[in-house]
């Protein structure tokens, strides 16, 4: 993370040898990029510079954040934390995963996308004791942060915390924002591969839907709407989990909702193939390809049911031609 957005390269330039020596002609490296940074609460605490604007609005307060981060002390041009060596780095729950205050306040300056540097005095970091042995004493810091997403995690948690009458009594708008952010947490479990945490997810968002005690037609008609993508998330992460059976249980769940919907048609038959049951998982198929074509999965998962069904069917044809010779066999034996 930190080569890759230059800081690194920068304080490499900055730092000479004189200034290795910490003398009191010339500035720090920290001194220097300070004079590029805005004061973001006015008490000099917080310092910030933008190299990367962000887009949308900003982080807000109890977000969960996904972020790759930086932390480095002056005349160090190594960090002593960083994220750079995750593949995937932890979603952070602001008020509870992030402990440096100049830190979350620093985050929720930012929006997607952006990246940025703080520089933060010890009363916004680590204090007057520091955080030995990595960082001394009422030591200044520097982050570097990109944000690469958040969710309004806040929004959820006001919302889970009602009791089951009060969630009935806010707007169908709302709580199809919680839902949103809901699957938004499950499908990135989902693309890091933590199958059983989307999973999770996922029932919980369905489980908030189906509570909800509808006003109107129209309002059921959008409540069974919202449910078809959580049950086809649902059926998809149990063919992850190899559990054909749940993954059948969830698109069947889809398919009753809208029969034709081919996501769904298309889940029953890759469940039917993990199932070994071909017919059905043609029949399934067959379905979703009247309707798309050419669609390139469809048409491949039906070739691939195919060869299956015709394997399976050859070994049967072996399996009781075996048993039909060693029949005749014996009846000869026994004349």
């Amino acid at each position: 993370m930190s080569g890759k957005n230059g800081l690194v390269s920068s304080l490499q330039r900055i730092i000479s040898a004189e200034q290795r020596l910490r003398t009191t002609d010339s500035p720090s490296p920290f001194e220097q990029l300070r004079l590029h940074m805005n004061d973001v609460l006015g008490d000099q605490g917080i310092l910030k510079e933008v190299l990367q604007p962000g887009d949308g609005p900003p982080v807000p307060e109890n977000a969960s954040v996904i972020a790759h981060y930086s932390g480095f002390l002056d005349y160090n041009e190594w960090p002593f934390e960083t994220t750079k060596n995750l593949k995937y780095p932890r979603m952070m729950k602001l008020g509870k995963d992030v402990t440096l205050a100049g830190l979350e306040l620093g985050l929720m300056t930012m929006r997607k996308g952006e990246f940025s540097r703080f520089l933060l005095q010890p009363q916004y970091a680590y204090g007057e004791m520091g955080c030995p042995p990595l960082v001394p004493a009422a030591a200044v810091i520097l982050y570097e942060i990109h944000i690469l997403d958040f969710l309004d995690s806040g929004q959820v948690d006001d919302f889970v915390a009602m009791s089951p009458e009060e969630q009935n009594t806010v707007p169908l708008s709302t709580l199809l924002e919680v839902v949103n952010t809901v699957r938004s947490f499950g499908n990135r479990c989902f693309k890091q591969s933590r199958h059983f945490n989307a999973k999770g997810r996922y029932k919980q968002g369905a489980t908030l839907l189906r509570n909800r005690e509808t006003q109107s037609v129209e309002e059921e008609e959008r409540i069974k709407k919202e449910l078809i993508p959580l049950f086809l998330n649902l059926s998809l992460t149990e063919l992850r989990l190899e559990r054909p059976q749940k993954a059948l249980k969830y698109s069947s769940k889809a398919l009753e909702i809208d029969s034709a919907n081919t996501k769904a048609l298309y889940r029953c038959g890759q469940a039917y193939l993990e199932l070994h049951e071909y017919e059905s998982a043609q029949d399934c198929l067959i379905s979703a390809q009247a309707k798309k074509p050419f669609d390139s999965d469809i048409n491949n998962l039906l070739r691939k049911v195919a060869i299956c069904c015709k394997e399976s069917l050859d070994k049967d044809k072996d399996m009781y031609s075996k048993m039909f010779r060693n029949l005749k066999g014996s009846r000869i034996k026994d004349e």
